[in-house]
């Protein structure tokens, strides 16, 4: 019996000294981006009681720790890192703030990525240049529009990064809808909908019955307990105005 692996394509057995072909697979990861705010205390008191209303929101969520709202000296700085991953929170990346301030010192900083979905095939290029810059990434607001035919169960996740989400049906309490672009759910809203991912400020959330566990559109959410109780129920649309969460009854 020979030893020598196939070659997956031609299956063949290749020359012992052949080159080997490197293969790469794409992934895609969408990432939170949580900004803590001054007091530290008082951030973490509200991070608690949201954790508490959806306890799975974070829930194998990779997430990037924003510090542009912090200043070097803000007491709770050098354990914030700790407090987060006691919660359960999987920090992939810091950014703002500046890594040289002493309160950092301690801090384990991330250095790489885990996860994520399988989004097919990256060539490798021939070449010896350097690798050109990261290019800006484009807008999707006219990316395509996925229909889902049939109602979204407790645990399921759906995402659609490429432009507007549509459910034909409804999204169970524990369960959640994520789009790039707007999201339409002709049903009960029970779970979660995250809307405007990548900086699309203009994505709404439209439901014909809402009863939304959270509303977000670009990073800024509104969970149930702030929703107007005359709105619960009935058919909405949610947008963002001056960088807040505002519901509407349609019609």
């Amino acid at each position: 019996m020979s030893s020598s692996p196939l070659h997956a394509a031609t299956g063949t057995t290749p020359a012992p000294d052949a080159p080997i072909q490197i293969r790469a697979r794409g992934r895609s990861f969408l990432a939170l981006v949580l900004s803590p705010e001054r007091p530290l205390s008082n951030w973490l008191e509200s991070l608690d009681a949201q954790i508490a209303r959806s306890a799975a929101f974070f829930a194998g969520k990779p997430v990037i720790l924003d510090l542009a709202l912090l200043h070097a000296d803000d007491e709770g700085l050098d354990t914030l890192q700790a407090r987060l991953i006691e919660r359960g929170i999987r920090i992939i990346g810091v950014e703002g703030g500046n890594p040289e301030w002493p309160a950092l010192a301690q801090w384990d900083m991330p250095t790489g990525l885990e996860g994520g979905r399988a989004s097919g095939a990256v060539d490798i290029p021939e070449t010896t240049e350097a690798i050109s810059p990261v290019d800006t990434p484009k807008s999707v607001s006219n990316g395509e529009t996925r229909i889902v035919d049939a109602s979204i169960r407790s645990g399921q996740s759906i995402m659609h990064m490429t432009g507007d989400l549509v459910v034909i049906g409804s999204v169970a309490s524990g369960a959640e809808v994520v789009a790039s672009g707007s999201i339409h759910v002709y049903g009960s809203l029970r779970g979660r909908a995250v809307a405007g991912v990548g900086g699309q400020t203009g994505a709404r959330i439209f439901a014909t019955r809402t009863h939304a566990e959270l509303l977000a559109v670009d990073g800024y959410y509104m969970t149930a307990e702030e929703m107007e109780a005359g709105l619960v129920g009935l058919a909405t649309q949610a947008l963002l105005v001056d960088d807040r969460i505002v519901v509407q009854k349609i019609g």
